[in-house]
């Protein structure tokens, strides 16, 4: 009889054979599971590195263009700047500086040789005005209201803080009254304490609405003491008085520049002046607005010009009032249509109401100047007009990207305001 024994011993050992096999097929595949899915990982890192990159480069791009515009911002190219030696180079304080006038005379004195500190407190001055002195060696702006003292070495003081279109100093009277009175007390107490020499910018307001024409440094005025422009007028006026009080009690140098109607580029738009009121509406197609018939003087010059006069003023012997201003006089319709002509507008001429206390005639006797100073207006009327026309078309270019479009408007009081007097 033959044993089966050996069958189902060799069919187990070819079982678990098969079982070694399959289980090394197994781990084979696994291992290549294994090793593919991390060379697809791999690939996705890389990928994502990439793309990680790629992302990465797309946030740097635009700080290195804010890099390169600080860098170009550190070497900044400033406006041509004489040498003067120490002797020569005065430190000027030039109050009101950020203004339209503070600003051209900054420029003037800056390009000159001297060192220049401009004081304001951006009530109607503007930064852009003279930022690009900005950092450089010579220059100083501080953010400060000469209502309150101010303590710093100088050796000759601009005064020419004060809102001086009928819409700003009209909008806030008493603190254009404290401007000029107390501002320029405190100027002249500064003046007083470190030997500097004061040039008070006063105005042809000063004269009111004369009964004398043309008008000379020695007619008194015609002014309403208690009118709409009496806060101006006479704040003005009371700074002379305090500049020659100074000056007989106290030995202190001083200078007075009666102003006359002045217009160039960094005028605010719409501060309500002549100028300013004309060419922004013609620009705008807009109906140029002239108060009463029309046939009120105006004598205009550049504020180069008047930029030039101060600088002669301050440097010179002369201590009474000296008229700044051009005798070329016009009437307001003239004027209105001679901006109409320069700008090339369709506008018509729209006439209203007669403004309160609005002078009748202006026009400045410059004799004195003349003689003392050697000092007489040069740019003319027409010329001067054609720079400040290009200057507001290119502030109404750069306004209307920024959605804002001023409109000339006239001196007005927000009711309920809380202002600090």
């Amino acid at each position: 009889m033959v044993s089966r024994a050996p069958l189902p011993r060799l069919l187990t050992a070819l079982n678990r054979r098969r079982m070694k096999l399959l289980l090394a097929i197994a781990l084979v595949a696994y291992v290549a599971s294994v090793w593919g899915n991390f060379v697809n990982m791999r690939s996705i890192q890389e990928n994502g590195e990439q793309k990680m990159e790629n992302k990465i480069e797309e946030v740097i791009a635009p700080l290195r263009e804010k890099i390169r515009d600080l860098e170009k911002s550190f070497t900044q190219k400033y406006p041509p700047v004489k040498f003067l030696s120490e002797k020569d180079r005065k430190r000027i304080l030039i109050t009101g500086g950020a203004g339209f006038v503070g600003s051209h005379l900054t420029d003037k004195l800056m390009m000159d040789g001297h060192e220049v500190t401009v004081v304001d407190n951006f009530f109607t001055g503007r930064k852009r005005n003279v930022e690009h002195w900005i950092g450089h060696e010579n220059f100083e702006l501080i953010n400060h209201d000469v209502v309150e003292p101010l303590y710093i070495e100088v050796d000759q003081i601009y005064h020419l803080a004060s809102p001086a279109s009928p819409p700003n100093y009209m909008y806030n009277p008493i603190k254009t009254l404290k401007t000029n009175t107390i501002g320029t007390l405190n100027m002249l107490g500064l003046a007083k304490r470190v030997g500097a020499r004061l040039l008070l910018a006063s105005t042809s307001e000063v004269y009111g609405d004369p009964e004398v024409h043309p008008q000379n440094e020695d007619y008194w005025g015609h002014v309403n003491p208690i009118g709409p422009r009496a806060c101006y007028d006479e704040g003005k006026r009371v700074a002379e008085t305090m500049c020659y009080a100074y000056m007989k009690q106290e030995g202190v140098e001083v200078r007075v520049a009666r102003i006359f109607n002045t217009f160039g580029p960094r005028m605010h738009m719409n501060d309500g002046r002549v100028v300013s009121n004309f060419i922004l509406q013609a620009l705008q197609g807009e109906p140029l607005t002239v108060y009463g018939s029309g046939s009120q003087t105006r004598a205009f010059q550049y504020v180069s010009d008047l930029v030039n006069g101060l600088v002669a003023l301050m440097n010179s012997n002369v201590s009474s009032p000296v008229n700044l201003g051009n005798p070329e006089e016009h009437t307001i319709l003239e004027f209105a249509q001679m901006i109409k002509n320069l700008v090339g507008s369709g506008s018509e001429i729209q006439f209203l109401s007669e403004a309160q206390d609005d002078p009748q005639k202006r026009k400045p006797d410059i004799q004195k100047a003349k003689l003392l100073l050697g000092w007489e207006p040069v740019v003319p009327l027409e010329e001067g007009l054609n720079k400040a026309i290009h200057y507001f078309r290119k502030e109404l270019e750069y306004q209307a990207n920024n959605q804002y479009i001023p409109k000339p408007k006239p001196a007005r009081i927000k009711k309920g305001r809380t202002r600090h007097n």
